[in-house]
């Protein structure tokens, strides 16, 4: 696994801290899934049950070992992986569950059976309902020998104290831009994109590329903050405009970049002086609908209609 070098910091100095007897059993890595939570998660756990690595002084896993070879065939039997389930129905599950949190506390009460360690890999954590928080708690608290709990999660506001306390923490912050451009280029994505997608995804390089390696994605920013722009000048019409966007299969990333343009278009008034407190309040008041609005897509309200009433407030800011 091939890790970028704000992933690779975290995963070396977990590994110091797992050499100097400092690693706690249970980790909670914290910030924006496109950062790589997840996969430095994952390249820790595989760490962990690695059995060539701490003899050859690897921080990450030797990829060679009877451990490693079993965790790429996805047969490990010590690694367990917690996230959303299928429902009777077949389709994803929006929490994690008390019974699947249950069913891993069992298994972490039996022996290894590699007798290395045993890793649970939890994402997003921060989706777990009250009863299974509750129940992971109550394995936080009684740590075994040789277990380690992985937690990963977008929102720490999302987790309850109490979890959060029983856990050492790792915030992924953005790296600096000369880094995640010189990343960026490292993927084979030439400066001047780099920077432009750099900066449409506010620093964050992981999103940066995502978005360039879908050719639609950054287009769409565009055109959604030039059509933003034009009904702010009077130019086009509201019903046109939400009848067009609630047809779209874009329309999550469509309403998050509206978002993002109004905050956006609230910095730059404030640090050109021209925000009044008025100004300031309704724009910030507008970024707030369009967040829920992009919330209610998944119930039964009739997207036109929102999007329409969120457009016609945009018209007379």
């Amino acid at each position: 696994m091939t890790l970028a070098p704000w992933q690779s910091s975290v995963l070396e100095r977990s590994v110091q801290a797992l050499a100097e007897g400092r690693l706690g059993h249970a980790q909670l890595l914290v910030g924006p899934p496109t950062l790589g939570t997840l996969e430095t998660a994952r390249a820790l756990g595989e760490r962990l049950l690695c059995t060539g690595a701490s003899e050859q002084g690897l921080s990450q896993a030797c990829g060679r070992c009877k451990s490693c070879l079993l965790l790429a065939a996805g047969s490990h039997p010590d690694w367990h992986e917690i996230t959303f389930e299928d429902n009777p129905q077949g389709k994803k599950r929006s929490e994690i569950t008390v019974d699947q949190l249950r069913a891993l506390r069992d298994k972490l009460q039996l022996s290894a059976q590699l007798g290395v360690a045993v890793v649970a890999v939890i994402h997003p954590a921060d989706a777990m309902n009250h009863s299974a928080a509750n129940t992971l708690l109550k394995t936080l608290e009684e740590p075994q020998r040789g277990r380690y709990l992985l937690l990963v999660a977008d929102s720490l506001s999302r987790l309850s104290a109490t979890i959060r306390s029983r856990c050492q923490r790792t915030e992924f912050r953005l790296p600096t831009s000369v880094a995640s451009l010189q990343w960026l280029q490292e993927q084979g994505v030439d400066a001047a994109r780099a920077g432009s997608a750099l900066q449409a995804a506010r620093g964050n390089p992981g999103l940066a590329l995502e978005w360039l390696q879908d050719e639609e994605i950054l287009p769409l920013r565009e055109q959604v903050r030039t059509t933003l722009q034009a009904l702010a000048a009077g130019k086009g019409k509201p019903e046109e405009t939400a009848a067009k966007w609630a047809d779209s299969s874009q329309l999550p990333m469509i309403l998050e970049f509206a978002a993002d343009y109004a905050l956006e278009q609230q910095l730059a008034a404030i640090a050109n002086g021209e925000a009044t407190v008025k100004s300031a309040t309704t724009i910030a008041d507008w970024f707030d609908r369009a967040n829920q609005t992009r919330k209610l897509l998944s119930t039964t309200v009739r997207k036109d209609l929102m999007i329409y009433e969120l457009l016609l407030r945009w018209s007379s800011l």
